[in-house]
């Protein structure tokens, strides 16, 4: 304030000095009255000036008693939020502030532990289902170790995990867990086994339920050309090693390769020869160790066809006692078609060799046969399936097996979730078996001819994860034996899936 008052009186002084240079000089007594009045102007502006000081110095004063305690504070607030930032923990008496920040952190770290966990969870699937089997029997054959009403139940739980890629190649884990109680019908003296869901593992009491990893299996799929552009490739070379079901990669079928939704007998299910006749050569619990590896061509997407060779575990190598010696080796080639109208058609023929392969006689021996697995859609409800056994080597109580049939879908009569499945089998018995059938203490009859099968379920959709199929078998010269009457079994399978 005082400079700006300084300044302005030399500004003034020196204007009103430099005025007359272009007039004529004043007289005396003006330019003392102008002096004097200047001199009293400049007076009052330093009183003014003292004034202003004095106000703006009380100003300061007032103000500064007002901000100090504010400014403690807020100083003494900001002490207590640091504080309270300084640990994880929120406590009631901290600032609201603190609170809030710390519930905005907990927050953010949530959704990048979720964003974290969806990014390690993409790619992986898992399916649960429950099956649920009741059977009663009609008159049983003589020898059959079954004459009473059978429940049993079985749970599974497959989860399939994808691993880091290896450049271009695609790698995979799966594995899957069974579990359940009850054998079913399955002590009828036939060939034909009428309930392929029951499953216990043999070494326990009928009381207990254990679980089994069942398979535990890697894949890796590898386009070709190797090293060549993935997104134009359309072939792949894909490769299985771990413990798995042969099945899962042999004699597949669409009509008839699921005993949890389409047929139930062991005939229908797989090819007889190898599951009802026991050429598979897999443990007691349907499992086995192995290798598989597979060439997949797709040049023609709509017609696609594979190459596989399988190398498993039979008889002792299926429970890991004796694997390299004498093992299950199988060789399949098939190809998919367009017919009726551009609907899918598949048909799958295979060969097999098993090393350990268990005799009628009880002893274990090489068996060797072929095989062929078809299934066509011929209309949008309607699909057709067949296979056929042939056994080249080994004594088996049956040599040739023919099993077709087919589904109908429930969109005939307005229920698409629906579906209706017939079937029947034929199972010739072998010549050796014929000879041998009398003298043998499990069966001591003329066995002649061949065992005849035939299935019918219902499959009634109640909700997307909930079916009921009611099931109906015949069997008709059980293990060949011409006298036996016929068996018949009723049943109701319940289906939860998830």
């Amino acid at each position: 304030m005082t400079f700006l008052f300084k300044r302005t009186a030399t500004l003034l002084l020196a204007t009103m000095l430099a005025a007359p240079m272009v007039q004529a000089a004043p007289a005396k007594a003006d330019v003392n009255a102008l002096l004097k009045k200047f001199s009293e102007r400049l007076e009052q502006l330093e009183k003014r000036n003292a004034e202003l000081e004095q106000q703006l110095t009380q100003l300061r004063t007032e103000n500064s008693a007002k901000l100090e305690p504010r400014i403690k504070a807020i100083e003494e607030q900001n002490a207590k939020i640091e504080k309270g930032l300084e640990n994880d923990g929120v406590s009631q008496y901290e600032p609201e502030l603190t609170a809030r920040l710390k519930a905005v952190e907990y927050q953010s770290l949530n959704m990048q532990k979720s964003a974290r966990t969806v990014s390690a969870l993409d790619g992986v699937t898992a399916g649960v289902s429950l099956t649920t089997v009741a059977q009663h029997p009609g008159e049983m054959p003589a020898g059959s170790h079954i004459h009473n009403s059978q429940l049993n139940y079985r749970g599974d739980v497959t989860v399939s995990l994808p691993l880091p890629n290896s450049g271009d190649i695609e790698n995979k884990m799966v594995a899957a867990f069974r579990l359940g109680q009850g054998i079913g019908l399955n002590g009828v003296r036939s060939f034909a086994k009428p309930n392929a869901s029951a499953f216990r593992v043999s070494s326990t009491s009928p009381d207990d339920s254990v679980a089994v990893l069942g398979q535990a299996w890697y894949q890796a799929t590898i386009p070709l050309p190797f090293g060549g552009f993935k997104p134009r490739s359309r072939e792949k070379l894909e490769i299985n090693f771990g413990k798995m079901d042969p099945f899962s990669f042999f004699d597949q079928n669409a009509v008839a390769n699921d005993e949890t939704r389409q047929f139930l007998n062991t005939v229908f299910v797989h090819n007889p020869l190898l599951d009802a006749g026991g050429d598979i050569g897999v443990d007691a619990n349907g499992f086995t160790p192995g290798f598989r590896v597979s060439y997949l061509n797709e040049v023609n997407k709509a017609e696609p066809w594979r190459l596989s060779f399988g190398v498993f575990g039979a008889g002792q190598g299926a429970n890991y006692t004796r694997f390299f010696s004498s093992p299950l080796v199988i060789a399949q080639v098939e190809k998919q078609f367009k017919s009726f109208g551009g609907l899918n058609g598949n048909v799958r023929a295979y060969y097999w060799r098993n090393g350990q392969a268990a005799q009628y006689s009880g002893d274990v021996a090489a068996h060797s046969g072929w095989g062929i697995s078809a299934d066509q859609r011929v209309s949008d409800n309607v699909a057709l399936f067949g296979r056929y056994g042939h056994q080249l080597t080994g004594r088996v109580s049956f040599d040739r097996a023919l099993t077709f049939g087919a589904e109908f879908g429930g969109g005939l009569w307005q229920r698409g979730a629906d579906a209706l499945g017939v079937s029947l089998g034929w199972l010739r018995t072998s010549n050796q078996f014929r000879n041998d059938a009398p003298t043998l203490a499990d069966f001591g009859f003329a066995a002649s001819n061949a065992e005849r099968v035939a299935e019918i379920y219902y499959r009634y959709r109640v909700n997307k994860q909930f079916e009921l199929s009611p099931d109906l078998q015949l069997i008709s010269r059980p293990a060949g034996n011409s006298d036996a009457s016929l068996v018949k079994l009723f049943g109701v399978r319940a289906q939860i899936v998830y």
